[in-house]
């Protein structure tokens, strides 16, 4: 059986935690996000982009493969 290609989704961190809820933070570190202009790749799943959506001011999608 022939593994399917994972897509993926680069994320870049724009505005800061500071002064957010307790939620939002730990959302940020979840998406391995916790400093302005930091871009991580991460799987396209449904639970990264509801975590892309909860922090959708602090974060951009740059590319998605």
């Amino acid at each position: 059986m022939a593994k399917a290609a994972t897509k993926t989704i680069k994320v870049e961190q724009t505005g800061s935690a500071i002064r957010r809820h307790h939620s939002q933070r730990e959302t940020l570190i979840g998406l391995r996000l916790n400093k302005i202009g930091r871009v991580v790749e991460l799987q396209d799943s449904p639970a990264v982009r509801g975590m892309i959506a909860k922090v959708q001011h602090l974060v951009r999608v740059v590319d998605e493969k």
